[in-house]
């Protein structure tokens, strides 16, 4: 394998593909967004990781990576697109199969096919199908697989060389074959398995997560109630030598955590009990936080006999990233701005510019806000000092 394509230039794709061209793979980059195609060819990025620009820089002044519109004939395909879900939470895979489509008539026996995207159980299967049904002549003499991506946004290019990866594939040989190109780059351990149960073990690390969040989400609106802080409660009980107790926040967003447990929810919804309760817990997280700061702000009115300003501080999905996707703290904010008759600051210091909102520089906003509504623990946002006279709202633990 010496020419590789990645269908999908995005927060996985495009670091995926930049990596692989620094190991010495030919890479062409497939994304149907022109203006990623243009950025990618002038050596530039479309979204803020640390040290992809340098990456990206280097592979296209190198020759090894060039993006373009369509995928073309290579020695292997990587669909690294989004999988979204549909308004009654099941998995929408119409990106997937678009790329695979996309690819069909550049495949030619030998080939490696590989789907990154996180996606239900069932679906490599059901895209080796897709292939063989319109080349039949291809059924034996390519090679399937499922490798899920395992990686921390912000952190994105330490993790896809370091981390160990899940690879299965539709029969033992793809699996080898998927294992032959992984090994070029990961120091990680490579565990082969078939593709359902790596889809399966994607979808089960997320739900896992997404239940510890919740357990502490839950726990901070207890302790609201209770009068308690959260952050010393929880730092007590993980003295403890087995527990470990992650922080709250104000939910959770993100392309992965706030999304693949649906998947399992909607394919298996009496088995999948706990795992229903932990997103619907940290889905409500989000409303309870929305509603504490319009309850603030009415009592602001009712003392002040004005309308205070707000500050509401990130937008982000998690700390220090720009990734604005299924975000608690964008949707908080605009419950805010609609909700309420409030003058709301937004901040969002690692993005320029929003189609929905106006944004404010972080310390302007600190200074002319009445209430401090703290939803995303950006470094910036910990640096500040402390306003004794301001009524803060920390949801993820600044303060």
């Amino acid at each position: 394998m010496k020419k590789v394509v990645f269908l999908g230039l995005g927060y996985i794709g495009l670091p995926t593909a930049a990596v692989a061209a620094h190991h010495g793979y030919e890479v062409v980059g497939v994304d149907v967004n022109p203006a990623v195609v243009e950025t990618v060819n002038q050596g530039k990025v479309h979204i803020v990781e640390p040290d992809l620009d340098k990456i990206v820089k280097e592979a296209v002044q190198s020759g090894r990576l060039r993006a373009v519109s369509k995928p073309e004939t290579a020695d292997a395909f990587f669909v690294v697109v989004p999988t979204p879900f549909k308004q009654n939470h099941r998995a929408d895979v119409t990106y997937v199969e678009s790329a695979t489509r996309a690819v069909i008539p550049c495949l030619k026996p030998g080939d490696l096919f590989v789907i990154e995207s996180t996606s239900p159980v069932f679906t490599t299967e059901r895209m080796a199908d897709l292939i063989f049904q319109q080349r039949p002549e291809l059924k034996g003499h390519i090679y399937i697989a499922y490798c899920p991506e395992r990686v921390l946004p912000g952190n994105t290019l330490h993790e896809l060389v370091h981390n160990d990866r899940v690879i299965g594939g539709i029969n033992p040989e793809s699996t080898d074959k998927a294992v032959e190109f992984y090994s070029a780059f990961v120091q990680g351990r490579l565990h082969r398995t078939n593709a359902r149960t790596a889809e399966m073990c994607k979808l089960t690390e997320n739900s896992s997560r997404d239940s510890q969040i919740a357990f502490a989400n839950e726990l901070s609106m207890i302790c609201d109630k209770a009068g308690i802080n959260v952050w010393e409660l929880i730092e007590l009980a993980n003295k403890h030598p087995r527990v470990n107790i992650l922080q709250p926040g104000c939910g959770v967003g993100g392309h992965c955590i706030a999304v693949d447990p649906w998947f399992i929810v909607s394919d298996y919804p009496e088995q999948a009990q706990l795992i229903k309760r932990a997103r619907e817990t940290n889905d409500y997280k989000a409303d309870w936080c929305a509603n504490k700061v319009l309850e603030s702000c009415q009592h602001f009115v009712e003392k002040n006999e004005r309308e205070p300003v707000v500050a509401c501080m990130g937008l982000a999905f998690k700390p220090n990233i720009d990734d604005l996707r299924e975000s608690p703290a964008k949707y908080i904010a605009s419950r805010i701005v609609s909700e309420s008759r409030a003058d709301v600051l937004i901040v969002e210091p690692n993005i320029t510019s929003h189609a929905s909102f106006h944004l404010t520089d972080y310390k302007e906003a600190y200074r002319k806000a009445d209430i401090i509504v703290w939803l995303v623990r950006h470094t910036p946002f910990v640096e500040l000092p402390r306003d004794a006279e301001k009524l803060e709202l920390d949801f993820c633990g600044v303060r």
